[in-house]
C-alpha cells in the first residue's frame, strides 16, 4: 500500500515528467520513461504515452520488483515482456509497462529519469564518446554502457557496468539515465548533467518554403511540423552524418532505417520511384524537408530530434551507426510495434 509520502513523491514525478516532455531537447513523443519505486512496487511510465501528458492522463503503470529482478537476474524472456509483472488490480487502463521497465527496476535509487537527451545523444554516438563524457563529468559517479537494444538486453550491460554510488548513465546511441532517492534530487541531477554535457548547435539558413512546395507538387508529401526539422537537409555536415545510417533506436522505429536523401533535379516523385517505396521523409540538401502525408506526430518529433542531434556531432568525429542486425532486431520488435500501433491511433 503507498504512504502519504509515497504519494506526494508520484504526483510529484508526474509533474516533473509533463515538464520534461515539454521540453523536446530532453526528448521526443512516446520516447523516454520514469519511474518511482515504492516497497515492492515500481510505478513507469507506459509504453507508447507520451511523458508531456503525465499531468492530464495516466501513465504511469504499477509492476512488482521482485518477480522481475529475478526475471532479470536469470536472464529469462519473460523479463522483456514487463506486461506480465503489471500489478493488474492497479492497472485500470490495462497499459503495458514501458519496454525499459527493467532498466528502471535495476538501479537501486528510488527515482530514475530516462531522457533522450540531444546533447548526450549527440555524444553517444561518437565513437570517442566515454572520453569525451569523462571530461565533462568529471567527479561524478557515472558509468557507460555500450550500445544494446532496449529492453532486457540494454539491463544486462548496465548490470555489467553498474558500481556502487553510480547515478548516472550515458546510453551509447541512446540517451541518459539520472538516479536519485527524490523526485527534487533527481530533478537537479538531470539538470547538472545535462549542463554539463550541453553543446551548441551549428547554425542554419531557413527552410525554402517555396522550393520545397514545388518539389512536393501534387503528392502527399508536406511539411513537417516543426521549422527546426529542416535543418538537417540545410546543413551540410548534418545532411552528412544522416545519409550514414541510423543513429539511435527511435529513430528507426518511427522514421525506418537511415535517412533518405534526395540526388540533384529529384522531386518526391522521382525519390519514391528511385527507392520503390514512400519514405517517412525526404531530405532535400539546402533547401528542407518533406514529411510523407500519414507520418505520425511521433515521426514529426524525431524528425526534428534527428536536425537537433546532428547539428550538434562534431564534424569530424567517428560515429558509431547501428548495424543492419541492430536496425532489423528494432523493426521487428513486438514491443516497438506496440508502441508504434499505439502513437498511430493517439496522435
Amino acid at each position: 500500500m503507498a504512504t502519504d509520502a509515497d504519494t506526494q513523491e508520484l504526483a510529484a514525478l508526474r509533474s516533473l515528467s509533463a515538464d520534461i516532455g515539454r521540453n523536446p531537447h530532453l526528448t521526443q513523443a512516446a520516447g523516454g520513461n520514469t519511474s518511482l519505486k515504492a516497497a515492492d512496487t515500481l510505478w513507469i511510465k507506459a509504453s507508447g504515452t507520451w511523458l508531456k501528458d503525465a499531468l492530464a492522463e495516466d501513465i504511469m503503470v504499477p509492476v512488482a520488483i521482485p518477480p522481475l529482478l529475478r526475471a532479470v537476474e536469470r536472464r529469462d524472456p519473460a523479463a522483456d515482456q514487463p506486461q506480465a509483472f503489471a500489478i493488474e488490480a492497479l492497472n485500470s487502463r490495462g497499459l503495458r509497462p514501458s519496454i525499459e521497465t527493467t532498466v528502471h527496476a535495476l538501479m537501486p535509487q528510488r527515482v530514475v529519469l530516462h531522457v533522450h537527451c540531444v546533447d548526450t545523444i549527440s555524444l553517444a554516438v561518437q565513437a570517442d564518446c566515454e572520453a569525451q563524457v569523462a571530461k565533462r563529468l568529471d567527479g561524478l559517479e557515472w558509468a557507460y554502457v555500450p550500445y544494446r537494444r532496449p529492453g532486457l538486453p540494454l539491463a544486462q550491460g548496465i548490470a555489467e557496468r553498474l558500481r556502487p554510488g553510480v547515478d548516472v548513465l550515458i546510453l551509447a546511441n541512446h540517451g541518459l539515465v539520472v538516479a536519485a532517492e527524490t523526485v527534487a534530487e533527481a530533478e537537479l541531477l538531470l539538470r547538472r548533467v545535462t549542463q554539463l554535457l550541453a553543446r551548441p548547435a551549428r547554425k542554419v539558413t531557413g527552410p525554402d518554403f517555396v522550393a520545397l512546395t514545388a518539389l512536393a507538387g501534387d503528392t502527399c508529401y508536406r511539411l513537417p511540423a516543426d521549422v527546426e526539422a529542416h535543418a538537417v537537409a540545410i546543413d551540410p555536415e548534418s545532411c552528412r552524418i544522416a545519409s550514414g545510417g541510423s543513429l539511435y533506436p527511435d529513430h528507426v522505429i518511427f522514421l525506418g532505417k537511415g535517412s533518405l536523401v534526395a540526388r540533384p533535379g529529384e522531386d518526391v516523385k522521382r525519390v519514391v520511384e528511385r527507392c520503390g517505396t514512400r519514405p517517412v521523409a525526404i531530405l532535400f540538401p539546402g533547401l528542407g524537408v518533406l514529411m510523407r502525408g500519414d507520418a505520425s506526430a511521433g515521426a514529426d518529433a524525431m524528425q526534428r530530434c534527428l536536425a537537433d542531434v546532428t547539428a550538434r556531432i562534431d564534424v569530424a568525429a567517428r560515429l558509431n551507426y547501428l548495424t543492419a542486425a541492430e536496425n532489423d532486431e528494432l523493426i521487428n520488435w513486438d514491443a516497438e510495434q506496440y508502441r508504434q500501433k499505439l502513437n498511430a491511433a493517439g496522435n
